[in-house]
């Protein structure tokens, strides 16, 4: 109950925040110092459920309660005002006069509330004083345990048995299901496996697919064929199945299925999967037995529980990232809970996290142990759930709706971290510190000033929308979108900083006396025939990163392009558009990074992006973005760019050397079917570190591993990857 009250006050103070901007002021009359009055005590509320949130009583939770009460009245009263102020345009003034001063009062009798929940909170912080509270635990760090490698203590030997059943010598298509209860560590096992360097070197590829409960093959196979983006495309599922079907043709490949949960999963994608006769394997991950045993090709593995001393070297790791308990005062109290867990991963990885976060002192890990002991006659899964619990219980109030957040998100799916921030930022859920950042566990902050909330709705969309960040994404994969028009009350929200829509158009500002500029945009994502009118770029001053698209364009001026050039700190930009007319598209000389996609350019033109870019440090060219046999780059063009990926393309001779790219860090290649080769002087420049080929045809593959034998001869590192897999001096 204190998570929604606290969710409520903080709804409450982005709806304060918005009526005494500035810009709204004088339109909805309001009284600024009863508002600021009303937003001090609703914040003196949050800061007490911030210290004390863990208390659990009845009296706690009946005043939680109040709480989202009255601030749900506030937002009624206060909304019910804005609307009435905005049609107060067609009344006399004494109905004007009747409104402000009726909001005044009903403002009054809220206050009134609160300051009754205040004094009932101040009774029962005297009455309960004497109990100790139990601070929760802020993520203000990472553990070096925990940095982003898959924990393996305990699954050594496993990982030797699945290593040596993956590589032996069975020609035929063999299937090898790893079975056991949720948390046991069938994923980490398998993850580890996969990553193993032997495994990589044997297998031609190696493919995860992620299944779970509810599963889209279509989705599934389109995911892998786009490199793990989520892309739209009208080809059926017979003919991406064939696709991946001509991949692996020939090739000995691994496979992984993880989280499977039907039989009717692998027969849905096994269609795909040719038997080469050359030791291929599938790794499939499941909880069920009867899915495992169905298959009738291998014996499933079964994934035992960890032993007591697995678990207490387990926990050790998670801690303190040793074997061995460093503080031995603490060790009968650690190795208690650890047996509490009784076995399973999941639950000692998640008490590690948390004991690694909190005071190494005897009372808090104890008291850690008596929450994990009162589990103990718990069923498996209910075992699991309440130890997880533990986990969130001990978050601070304001990082709780943060977790439950994620809820939002499907089963198993790729979660972009900064997205999640803008997500959480939209949501009002991050929480400003001395008026300079956002909080967000300590593990990312957003440099900011919590300018003003401001709600947007809009149509056929999932939207969320504050202060900052204003995010309207597709509400299905499914359903293709016509693109929704954006009111034009957008560009009198100068406190956003991100705009992220999906094929959404942004309307042309109206010039007003009150014309507002967004000085604080950072970023426009994805925008439909993006008109760059003077207009616009004079309110967008500030602007890092465009993404538009184009679609159906017959006259180019009509966009005015051209005036991209006077968004002096543009860093990023990105154009996806057909036959896009270089010539009448500005670019600004701030610009780091650029990507074009499906413009068809001749290559000729790139001489207008080399000589106007001085400061370029990654060029992205995606889907035949530029069109030609032949590109002869000009030398003092490029003279700072790091990264260079070109895919999709009809280009048969690239006439490069090493002076043309004097900086180049890493080369990206994908789909390159027509190129003859990556010419040699490109392996020549001294900061190349890497070559990455997808895809790409015989002939550039060999002066890929050319270049890599000559490089490694002269004694200079270099790294070349193809299809995923990295390539030894031996292999070239």
């Amino acid at each position: 109950m204190a998570v929604a009250a606290y969710a409520a006050l903080l709804s409450l103070t982005h709806v304060l925040d918005n009526v005494q901007h500035p810009a709204r002021r004088h339109r909805l009359r309001v009284d600024i110092d009863r508002i600021q009055s009303l937003q001090e005590k609703v914040q003196f509320l949050q800061d007490f459920l911030e210290v004390h949130s863990q208390r659990k009583s009845q009296e706690m939770e009946d005043l939680a309660r109040q709480m989202i009460a009255v601030a749900d009245e506030a937002e009624d009263v206060i909304d019910f005002h804005v609307v009435d102020r905005l049609r107060d345009g067609s009344r006399d003034k004494s109905h004007s006069t009747t409104t402000i001063l009726s909001f005044c009062q009903d403002i009054d009798k809220i206050i009134e509330k609160i300051d009754s929940i205040t004094k009932e909170l101040m009774i029962v912080k005297e009455e309960r004083g004497d109990l100790q509270e139990q601070k929760p635990v802020a993520s203000t760090s990472v553990s070096s345990s925990s940095s982003g490698k898959n924990t393996t203590v305990g699954f050594d030997e496993h990982l030797v048995r699945i290593i040596d059943e993956l590589t032996r010598d069975e020609s035929n298509l063999q299937i090898l299901p790893i079975t056991g209860m949720g948390g046991i560590g069938k994923t980490t096992l398998a993850r580890n496996a996969f990553d193993h360097s032997y495994i990589v070197n044997r297998f031609d590829m190696c493919i995860w697919f992620t299944i779970s409960q509810v599963y889209n093959v279509r989705e599934i196979l389109l995911r892998y064929l786009n490199d793990g983006k989520d892309q739209e495309s009208n080809e059926s599922l017979a003919k991406l199945g064939e696709k991946l079907h001509k991949k692996l043709f020939g090739r000995r490949y691994l496979i992984v299925m993880d989280d499977v949960w039907s039989t009717k999963a692998w027969d849905d994608l096994s269609l795909f999967f040719p038997n080469n006769g050359n030791g291929s394997r599938i790794l499939m991950t499941t909880r069920l037995s009867k899915v495992a045993g169905s298959l009738g090709t291998h014996n499933p593995y079964l994934m035992d529980f960890l032993n007591e001393e697995k678990s207490w070297n387990l926990l050790c790791e998670k801690v303190s990232a040793q074997k061995d308990c460093p503080y031995p005062e603490l060790e009968e109290v650690g190795k208690d809970i650890a047996k509490g867990c009784k076995g399973l991963p999941i639950a000692i990885v998640v008490i590690g996290g948390l004991l690694a976060k909190i005071d190494m002192k005897q009372e808090r890990w104890e008291r850690i142990a008596k929450n994990v002991k009162s589990f103990a006659n718990s069923k498996d899964n209910e075992h699991c759930l309440k130890i997880l619990s533990l986990s969130y219980n001990n978050l601070p109030i304001h990082l709780k709706p943060c977790f439950l957040s994620m809820s939002v998100f499907r089963e198993d799916s790729m979660i972009k971290v900064s997205r999640l921030i803008k997500l959480w930022v939209a949501d009002g859920y991050l929480k400003p510190e001395k008026n300079v950042c956002f909080r967000c566990g300590g593990r990312a902050s957003l440099q900011d000033s919590i300018d003003v909330p401001e709600i947007l709705v809009g149509s056929r969309s999932t939207l969320a929308a504050s202060g900052l960040t204003l995010l309207i994404d597709g509400i299905s994969t499914n359903v293709k979108k016509r693109p929704i028009v954006i009111p034009s009350k957008i560009w009198e929200m100068p406190q956003l900083r991100h705009i992220m829509m999906e094929l959404a158009f942004l309307p042309t500002p109206v010039d007003t006396q009150d014309t507002t500029t967004l000085e604080n945009l950072q970023t426009l994502s994805t925008m439909h025939n993006f008109r760059c009118t003077k207009e616009v770029i004079e309110r967008i001053p500030n602007l890092k990163k465009l993404k538009a698209r184009y679609l159906n364009v017959k006259d180019w001026w009509y966009y005015c392009l051209h005036n991209l050039a006077h968004l002096h700190r543009l860093e990023s930009l990105s154009i996806t558009a057909e036959d896009l007319l270089l010539e009448k598209t500005g670019f600004p000389t701030s610009l780091k990074k650029l990507s074009l996609s499906r413009c068809r350019i001749p290559w000729g033109n790139m001489t207008i992006i080399g000589s106007s870019l001085p400061n370029l440090e990654v060029l992205k060219l995606y889907h035949n973005a530029f069109r030609g046999p032949e590109w002869s780059p000009v030398e003092g063009q490029f003279p700072r760019l790091k990264v260079l990926s070109i895919s999709v393309s009809d280009l048969v001779w690239w006439r490069a050397d090493d002076i043309h790219f004097p900086n180049l860090e890493s080369l990206f290649l994908r789909l390159m079917n027509k190129l003859e080769e990556i010419p040699s002087g490109i392996g020549n420049i001294e900061t190349l570190r890497s070559i990455h080929l997808n895809q790409c045809s015989d002939l550039v593959v060999n002066s890929a591993k050319q270049i890599l034998e000559e490089q490694c001869s002269n004694g200079n590192e270099l790294e070349v990857c193809v299809d995923r897999k990295k390539v030894s001096v031996d292999e070239s």
